[in-house]
């Protein structure tokens, strides 16, 4: 069977400027639509962290405001009860990606704070990129090409048509003044060329084999993408 690798933040917690933690980890519905659409089609997922830690999750993204209600925070949660491999992670540095179909990145706000500077998930990402393999990564996740540095110096996402959650929908998340930095800023600040569409509407940009979304919204049509991706190779 087929394995596609999460790779996904060991952070629960995001340092503002002022030195607060923001509890965070990853976003729930970022990892269990991705997660049910690629079980449906038969790959088995593989989870990878930072030391191999438990991946935390953002309680707040069970919240049923932001998930449309509570039935649909309810489904969600339900998901994730069944996603047996959050329970087993393996040492993202000991990872191979020659053994996976595709590589794909949930967000949460944790990846600013760990993968965002985590040279094992750099080279990572710039092996993926350079397998032709489908990379995806969504909303916060795009902080993880920050780290994606190559020999010469170079960023190896500089431009490509990317997305991310965006600096309207981080000030609009009452998070944006308190940021030591934002995300959309530093992906254009490495090269990238940012595709940003309206704030929480679902958007996705394939750019070769990457496939970025900008939010929480965007992940489920992400994964369609990937699946895309990977029935045609």
């Amino acid at each position: 069977m087929s394995k596609i690798l999460f790779v996904m933040t060991a952070a629960d917690h995001w340092t503002l400027a002022d030195g607060t933690l923001h509890p965070t980890g990853f976003w729930a519905e970022e990892a269990a639509a991705p997660y049910e659409a690629f079980k449906a089609a038969g790959y088995e997922i593989v989870v990878a962290t930072p030391g191999g830690a438990l991946p935390p999750l953002d309680r707040g993204s069970l919240a049923p405001e932001v998930n449309g209600g509570q039935e649909n925070a309810d489904r969600i949660a339900g998901v994730l009860d069944s996603f047996d491999e959050l329970q087993h992670p393996l040492k993202l540095a000991e990872i191979d990606v020659a053994g996976y179909a595709a590589v794909f990145y949930p967000g949460g706000h944790g990846p600013m704070e760990d993968l965002a500077v985590d040279a094992d998930s750099g080279r990572l990402l710039t092996r993926a990129l350079e397998s032709g393999k489908p990379l995806g990564v969504v909303c916060h996740a795009p902080a993880a090409l920050l780290a994606a540095t190559k020999e010469d110096g170079t960023n190896a996402f500089a431009g490509y048509r990317l997305t991310g959650f965006t600096n309207a929908e981080e000030t609009q998340a009452g998070l944006a003044d308190k940021a030591v930095w934002l995300l959309q800023d530093r992906l254009v600040e490495l090269g990238a060329d940012f595709q940003e569409s309206e704030p929480w509407a679902p958007h996705v940009v394939v750019d070769r084999n990457l496939v970025t979304g900008q939010n929480p919204a965007s992940s489920a049509p992400l994964a369609a993408e990937l699946l895309k991706k990977l029935a045609a190779s």
